[in-house]
């Protein structure tokens, strides 16, 4: 098994040294999608109707902001299309990183009654390993690879349990989507009783629960710990989130913190009116400094921590 160079993130356009990533990366976001399973057409980011506006955004991204990568982690049954990654990637000049993995449960694939957890990671194996759909363009993480409660239901404990050993098997990270940040401790013992070290995980939507303790809990343990619903304030105010980043980096966790925006439905872009990619860095960040954080603190959770979080080492390494 080709696990990735030490020091190297897996992108849509090929291998990338990390320490050539110089300015901030966005951890979780969406620039193609389809989750539609209502048929109003509000959870879609169309790989031909959004991709002209998701461009743009990202190209003032990198031209405001430094924006250097992006990791994108739309899986399996989510309206992934990588081809429309590579596109994205070449005329913005902002890397990106492909996902492979399983929703949760309401987005599984049949794959996932019909198989079992080998067969499950003998398919994500296979794309990581020969690409996606034939592409040639293969996967640097796994992801979102979700669950909803606080409990993984069978099927969903049978696809983090398959995630886990095909990044066991591969040399890959993966990232969680927790529903409403709940279960983030459930899917890391899932995941850590496979063999998966704790510092190759990161817990979804950690901003979306409120408890401080959790968080605290999930960075000793070694785990990343995601606030990347930044900005969606239907869900939770920044207010919030700002309180409970901050109460994570005054416990000594700063280096397990990432930070993103979810942009997961059209609406949220810029051009419809929406917060857009860009809120992080152009409000969120803002408000940080703001209560404290200096330049070094915010290179850790915008570039050093994602990094370290996909190649498992240090950019200060390489």
């Amino acid at each position: 098994m080709n696990h990735p160079p030490p020091h190297t993130l897996r992108t849509v356009a090929g291998e990338l040294r990390a320490a050539s990533v110089r300015g901030p990366a966005l951890a979780h976001e969406h620039l193609v999608l389809d989750l539609d399973h209502v048929g109003d057409g509000a959870a879609v980011l169309d790989p031909e109707r959004h991709a002209a506006s998701v461009i743009a955004e990202l190209i003032e991204l990198r031209e405001r902001f430094g924006l250097s990568l992006v990791v994108e982690l739309t899986c399996r049954g989510m309206g992934r299309d990588v081809r429309a990654l590579a596109r994205a990637a070449r005329e913005t000049g902002v890397a990106v990183v492909a996902a492979t993995g399983w929703y949760y449960e309401p987005f599984h694939t049949p794959e996932v009654d019909a198989r079992d957890v080998e067969q499950l990671t003998e398919i994500l194996v296979r794309e990581i390993e020969d690409g996606i759909d034939g592409s040639g363009i293969r996967p640097g993480v796994l992801g979102e690879l979700g669950s909803h409660g606080d409990v993984p239901t069978q099927a969903e404990a049978k696809v983090l349990r398959a995630g886990a050993r095909a990044a066991l098997a591969t040399g890959l990270s993966l990232a969680t989507h927790a529903q409403l940040g709940r279960g983030g401790l459930a899917q890391l013992d899932l995941l850590t009783g496979e063999g998966l070290p704790a510092h190759r995980v990161s817990i979804g939507h950690q901003d979306l629960l409120d408890d401080p303790g959790v968080h605290r809990e999930l960075a000793a343990r070694g785990a990343y710990v995601a606030f990347d619903t930044v900005g969606k304030s239907s869900y939770r105010s920044d207010d919030t989130r700002l309180r409970l980043l901050l109460a994570l980096v005054e416990a000594g966790h700063a280096d397990r913190a990432l930070l993103s925006c979810d942009i997961s439905r059209h609406g949220y872009l810029r051009s419809e009116g929406g917060q857009g990619y860009g809120h992080l860095f152009a409000d969120f960040l803002p408000r940080l400094r703001a209560a404290g954080a200096d330049d070094d603190l915010i290179d850790l959770l915008t570039r050093r921590n994602p990094l370290r979080f996909l190649t498992g080492a240090n950019v200060e390494e390489n």
